[in-house]
């Protein structure tokens, strides 16, 4: 069993043949399903021959992530048009997740923590549920069981449970018991509902500006992808303080800002996006930098970004990004079907004119009339004076210059 090392006498253990063999994973349309079937395989002669709840945890998560991706593992196979196969892989869907929840079920029993959170989280999710309806009865008394084992995601959710009465009553005492728990164990997202909740006198707790900053910044220096949104609070408080407690400055405000948009926080990418583009809060103005932020949120369908993007695209930045009236038609497009009425109106001018896109006046009355029902003024304004009458409006009418700004969120070049 073992073997001489080249260091002198020493010996060492010969290394142990992998638990799974991964060498099938190859590329291509079919890989997926052979891959999930050959790992199943594997997986379930492992995790039948030990009684490891660990193994036989990780067995039952990746059953779960596999059903999830067999229906579409069939339309990226070409099977999308072919019921046959649809069929087939929907059954096999129910079938893994049928075989997975119950292992999480007997490991939950036997008092496996990940087991009962991820139970319920699927639960609290729609999986394993009749007609795939979010479950929070039967979601709740798993967290609590796997809080009371320690987990700190549990204790954080099960804190939601009470605050929102999903599968509980509405106790807010109860919700702050659990979410102090979650952030003895400095789970982050704990730790900024706490943060907040002192801040504004939430959850039965007395209003203390001072104790809410604390957790705020106990948050941000535990901030994930998951949880950022201590590091967005505490840069809005030093953009314009709190008295006694925290003081202005925008440098530190747009150091915050930075870190939570690296880790994807959309409204964090945006509003630096906007200090870029104007020199706000001390930042110089960079067309790159504002760009890049705004493309950050703007992937993750922040709507004001799409928009912010749509000004870019309609005048470009030399050596930046081109020049493209098709790419701001789309961009504000994206922005008018996530409801944004200054971009409904938007589209409405650039199917009007035809900027972009082809000329369609019938489809650009159809975003008007959105952009009106949001009580958008210009847009009310064409429609009442009969769009086809009133003849094209002028795109100084349409646009305001880059430089034009009014004090609020909306302000910059945007096509109102």
């Amino acid at each position: 069993m073992y073997a001489p090392s080249q260091k002198g006498g020493d010996t060492a253990s010969l290394a142990a043949p992998p638990l799974l063999d991964h060498s099938h994973l190859r590329p291509g349309k079919s890989a997926l399903l052979l891959s999930h079937d050959r790992t199943l395989e594997l997986y379930r002669a492992n995790a039948k021959k030990t009684n490891d709840p660990e193994l036989q945890f990780e067995f039952a998560v990746f059953m779960i992530d596999a059903a999830k991706s067999l229906p579409t593992t069939a339309i990226s196979a070409g099977d999308a048009s072919n019921p046959v196969a649809q069929e087939k892989a929907e059954a096999r869907q129910t079938e893994l997740l049928r075989e997975a929840l119950g292992l999480l079920k007997r490991l939950a029993d036997r008092g496996h923590s990940p087991s009962q959170y991820f139970l319920a989280d699927c639960y609290a999710n729609g999986l394993g549920t009749a007609r795939g309806k979010q479950d929070f009865d039967r979601a709740y008394p798993l967290f609590v069981l796997a809080a009371k084992h320690g987990h700190p995601d549990a204790s954080y959710r099960a804190g939601t449970c009470c605050e929102n009465g999903w599968g509980c009553r509405r106790e807010s005492a109860k919700a702050v018991q659990f979410y102090r728990k979650a952030a003895a164990a400095l789970h982050p997202g704990a730790m900024y509902r706490l943060g907040l909740a002192e801040l504004n006198g939430e959850l039965g707790l007395s209003r203390s500006p001072k104790e809410g900053v604390k957790w705020l910044k106990r948050s941000a220096e535990h901030a994930t992808h998951e949880f950022p949104h201590a590091l967005h609070e505490l840069a809005l408080l030093h953009e314009r303080g709190v008295e006694n407690v925290i003081f202005v400055d925008y440098a530190y405000a747009a150091e915050l800002l930075a870190q939570a948009a690296e880790l994807g926080y959309a409204p964090s990418a945006y509003r630096l996006g906007e200090c870029y583009e104007y020199g706000k809060m001390g930042c110089p103005q960079d067309p790159a930098l504002s760009i890049h932020y705004y493309n950050i949120a703007a992937q993750q369908n922040h709507r004001d970004a799409c928009f912010a993007l749509t000004a870019w695209y309609l005048v470009g930045s030399p050596g930046v990004l081109p020049q493209s009236d098709t790419e701001a038609y789309l961009w504000a497009r994206k922005a008018a079907e996530q409801g944004l009425a200054k971009a409904q109106y938007a589209v409405g001018y650039f199917l009007e004119v035809g900027i972009g896109v082809q000329q369609d006046l019938h489809e650009a009355i159809q975003w008007y009339k959105k952009a009106a029902e949001q009580n958008d003024k210009r847009a009310i304004q064409r429609l009442r004076n009969n769009v086809a009458a009133a003849g094209p409006i002028s795109p100084q009418d349409a646009i305001l210059s880059r430089n034009e700004q009014d004090t609020g969120k909306d302000g910059g070049c945007i096509i109102m």
